[in-house]
């Protein structure tokens, strides 16, 4: 049976010589992998661009009761970029959002509240021209929300991952007064983003740093974010 329906692309994998296997998010079927054909090529016309990280599509793709993969019969941009693919910051915002995405969001049945949260947090975030440095602290935030375990205060996330099972030993204590300088930065971030005062990039990263670890006591086997190191450099200042 055919569907049609929105999605948003998480990453893909290469498959054989030119196909790949696409992760993709959709409004109507939850998370679903598809076979796309001969999109690995040199020639004149290759479609591989529409399958980075965050592209929105508009398809029309095959069902299978079964389950597992399956394949697009159309596929189309519904919204060509304007600066994503063009600022290295945002890109690499893109990149590490678009992975924790794929390993935090599992369920293959449609969910329309977290679809419109992905879809117009990224549109958001391409026509931002300025003002995007805490964008990727916000989206976790709220993806939060989503996923079923959103800190309603900043001391609730501080508390979690100072007294995490990690955090249990006698050197802690420092720690834990450590984190506690940031509570204020992240009721901020929850309660009125566009007022947020955090004074550089270093405590940028280590809010970030705190917001993975808080996402890793919550999600079962997420282990390492790989892209995690590229965005902490390229949003360094």
């Amino acid at each position: 049976m055919l569907i049609k329906t929105r999605g948003v692309v998480l990453n893909y994998i290469k498959y054989r010589e030119t196909s790949i296997i696409a992760r993709v998010y959709t409004e109507q079927l939850g998370l679903q992998s598809y076979i796309i054909n001969s999109v690995r090529t040199q020639r004149k016309g290759s479609r591989i661009a529409l399958f980075q990280p965050f592209t929105l599509l508009d398809m029309v793709v095959y069902t299978s009761r079964q389950g597992g993969l399956t394949r697009i019969s159309e596929y189309k941009c519904s919204y060509p970029f304007v600066s994503i693919p063009f600022d290295i910051r945002k890109s690499s915002i893109v990149m590490f959002l678009s992975e924790v995405v794929s390993r935090t969001v599992k369920e293959e049945e449609e969910n329309p509240p977290l679809f419109q949260f992905l879809y117009q947090a990224i549109l958001a975030f391409d026509e931002l021209e300025e003002g995007f440095e805490n964008f990727h602290l916000v989206f976790l935030l709220q993806l939060g929300h989503h996923l079923g375990f959103g800190a309603s205060s900043g001391k609730e996330i501080v508390e979690q991952v100072a007294f995490s099972a990690n955090a249990q030993s006698a050197t802690s204590a420092p720690t834990v007064l450590a984190l506690q300088a940031y509570e204020e930065y992240f009721d901020e971030l929850l309660n009125d983003p566009a007022r947020t005062t955090i004074p550089n990039g270093r405590v940028r990263r280590e809010l970030l740093s705190v917001l993975v670890r808080y996402y890793q006591l919550h999600v079962d086997k997420l282990g390492e974010i790989k892209s995690l190191a590229i965005l902490s450099e390229v949003l360094a200042e």
